[in-house]
């Protein structure tokens, strides 16, 4: 079975049919899109916003500001320092003797006696430093525990010697590196050991002497 094509549409491509079929579409698509939205638009165009109405603040007015007096600033005076107060003891005036009278019956002034000087507090000079000789000198005794600890070593003593020989006190100078031996050599030298006292001008007086003394162990 066959149709025969209308002679209107002989000729024409059938791409240009559907392109016009398309048109005609969208066309009448827009014109009914258009008769709808036509009450809307109107109704925008008439509307007629409602003015608001707008509240002022009042705002409080500022304090007016405070002045300021002018004060005149004036420096302090210096603080004057205390003279400490010394109170000098007087020694009592020596006695007078009373007033004599002289043979024209005049008065005469006793005389002036001056007081006796009070003498001051001797001064006692430094003790001197020298090499004193030895009056009594024993070894002195080895600790067991150095003997133990196989220490030994020597130690030098710086020695006041009073003016008998004796000694007063005894410092360590330099140590034998073992404090169990200084000790020990402090110890017998103030208990033990007598000096010939140093003598100065004639006299005898203090006097510092330095003094090793050697603790060996091949001694023993």
């Amino acid at each position: 079975m066959s149709f025969a094509r209308p002679q209107a549409l002989s000729g024409i491509h059938p791409d240009t049919v559907r392109i016009a079929a398309m048109s005609a579409a969208i066309a009448l698509n827009a014109a009914a899109l258009i008769a709808v939205m036509r009450p809307m638009v109107a109704e925008i165009v008439t509307f007629t916003p409602t003015p608001r109405s707008i509240t002022l603040i009042d705002h409080p007015t500022p304090p007016k500001p405070i002045p300021i007096p002018d004060i005149e600033l004036k420096p302090l005076p210096k603080a004057v320092p205390k003279t400490p107060v010394v109170h000098h003891e007087m020694a009592p005036p020596p006695p007078q003797a009373p007033a004599t009278t002289s043979d024209e019956g005049m008065l005469q002034a006793p005389p002036v006696v001056a007081a006796p000087a009070t003498p001051g507090p001797a001064v006692e000079a430094a003790p001197v430093e020298m090499s004193l000789a030895y009056v009594a000198a024993p070894a002195p005794k080895y600790p067991q525990q150095a003997i133990r600890g196989h220490m030994q070593g020597t130690v030098t003593l710086r020695v006041l010697v009073d003016e008998s020989g004796k000694p007063l006190q005894v410092v360590v100078e330099s140590s034998s590196g073992h404090r169990v031996l200084d000790d020990a050599a402090r110890n017998q030298v103030l208990g033990s050991w007598r000096f010939q006292p140093a003598v100065q001008n004639g006299q005898h007086v203090k006097a510092w002497a330095r003094i090793p003394v050697t603790f060996d162990l091949r001694s023993i």
